[in-house]
């Protein structure tokens, strides 16, 4: 008997045999050896056992990955190594995907040990650098997280001037590349601040005139502050 293609299998059926396969694969990896683990998640899969599971449906994997670690984590919270490796298996599988990012900095990030926020946080930044136009808003969050919650200026602007130098694309707001100047004003670095900021006015990039006004008057205030003109 001739054997079909895999393209000529019902979308439904390939999807539950991709479901099947992957339990197994994750099954293989995670199954708890003489001693039960039950304080960790285990390893994640390596990134080409994962791929021989796909079944060339990667972003469908991804989501199942995805459901799984929210499951694991509901019951037994991770270690935060054990969950930041997981997190970029799932989004290596989906490059595009925004979940995992957004798992990671509004949900994994806001509550258990500081380097489980820590580590959570480089997770984003480190897809942030993979597709900065893309992932340019969770950067934001990072950025803003590293300062509000961590309370750690240079880690805050580490991201932000990421973001500024990498966020080019016409999708990413002025806001966000702005956020470098606010954060250096809050380390006190008012000439770092006062120039970048008066770049970014003479560049003419800012074409909104109540932005223009507003930034205007702002470094006027940071010039005011740092006793110079």
């Amino acid at each position: 008997m001739r054997e079909r293609s895999l393209s000529s299998v019902p979308r439904a059926a390939l999807a539950l045999l991709l479901a099947a396969l992957a339990a197994q694969v994750a099954w293989h990896a995670l199954a708890p050896g003489p001693a039960a683990r039950s304080a960790a998640l285990a390893a994640a899969p390596s990134p080409a056992l994962l791929r021989m599971a796909a079944l060339g449906e990667p972003v469908a994997l991804s989501k199942l990955l995805m459901l799984y670690v929210q499951a694991e984590d509901g019951s037994v919270p991770m270690d935060a190594a054990s969950l930041a490796t997981w997190l970029e298996r799932i989004a290596e599988l989906d490059p595009k995907a925004q979940y995992p990012l957004f798992a990671a900095s509004h949900v994994y990030a806001e509550g258990g040990s500081e380097q489980r926020k820590r580590q959570m946080l480089e997770f984003v930044h480190t897809r942030f650098l993979a597709d900065p136009n893309r992932h340019w808003s969770a950067e934001a969050y990072i950025a803003s997280a590293a300062k509000h919650q961590l309370h750690d200026l240079p880690l805050a602007l580490r991201y932000a001037r990421a973001l500024r130098q990498l966020g080019t694309g016409p999708q990413v707001p002025n806001w966000a590349r702005q956020m470098e100047v606010f954060v250096l004003e809050d380390m006190d670095e008012l000439e770092s601040a006062k120039v970048l900021l008066g770049g970014m006015l003479a560049s003419g990039q800012l074409t909104d005139a109540n932005e223009r006004q507003f930034l205007s008057e702002h470094l006027k205030a940071m010039s005011k502050k740092a006793g110079r003109p």
